[in-house]
């Protein structure tokens, strides 16, 4: 008796689970059965992103001799910042569309500085706010079921709101960039999804030498170490339109 209740207990369990099963596999297979979002002929659209940043320097030093040492300024390890932004589209063909995305990202990098022997000796956190304004233009794919892929590239202007003067180095609020990516659309019933990968590259020199003539010596050494320093950005957006 107590082994034909296990049995039992085991049939009534393994058919939980094939109904279970199944049921899950209907609701999928009804779900991305469904043709999503079809309104790609729209001539305007308009949505919101998203995402996460990591703001990176590309680095010039200045290799100067700084009481008999030379300092070389990099950024440690990329920490993860966060951005949103506005999506406006508007389509010129089939495969092209224009897009103004202005966005808000919210990061910051930080210099290490060492000596010609490799030790660390300086460090400095510089906060960031940049508002970006970037026109793109979007070539898409041909669309596989609820799925178009496509390459964005463009460029635009920025200005970072984000400036602390009580920092020892000081960065120039405008700046002016490329910056080249791709994504992909992912169609919904109401909505499409479009997770986006993107690079920027800036053009200006952002660096600004600070010109308080009473800060410490280890700040002056942070600004005297630095020639150079012009902007690289990588975001991760996810676009809602």
């Amino acid at each position: 008796m107590r082994l034909l209740k296990t049995k039992l207990n085991l049939m009534f369990l393994n058919n939980k689970i094939k109904l279970t099963l199944l049921l899950i596999f209907t609701v999928l297979n009804t779900t991305f059965a469904q043709r999503g979002y079809d309104d790609d002929s729209r001539l305007f659209r308009f949505g919101f992103s998203l995402g996460m940043n990591t703001l990176d320097f590309g680095i010039k030093n200045s290799l100067q001799d700084i009481n008999g040492e030379v300092y070389y300024a990099e950024v440690s390890t990329l920490k993860p910042g966060f951005s949103v932004g506005i999506v406006s589209d508007m389509l010129l063909h089939r495969y092209l569309n224009l897009r103004f995305t202005p966005t808000l990202h919210f990061g910051e990098r930080e210099l290490n500085y060492s000596n010609e022997s490799g030790d660390k000796k300086y460090s400095v956190v510089i906060p960031s706010v940049p508002l970006s304004l970037p026109v793109y233009l979007k070539y898409s794919s041909e669309r596989y079921g609820d799925l178009r892929p496509y390459l964005i590239g463009g460029g635009g202007v920025y200005f970072d709101l984000g400036q602390n003067k009580e920092k020892p180095v000081y960065l120039r609020t405008f700046d002016t960039f490329v910056e080249f990516g791709v994504g992909c659309d992912i169609y919904f019933s109401f909505f499409k999804l479009a997770p986006e990968l993107k690079f920027a590259i800036g053009f200006n020199d952002m660096f600004y030498p600070n010109p308080n003539p009473n800060i410490l010596d280890e700040d002056k050494l942070k600004n005297a170490a630095l020639k150079k320093l012009t902007s690289r950005m990588l975001t991760l957006t996810f676009n809602f339109e």
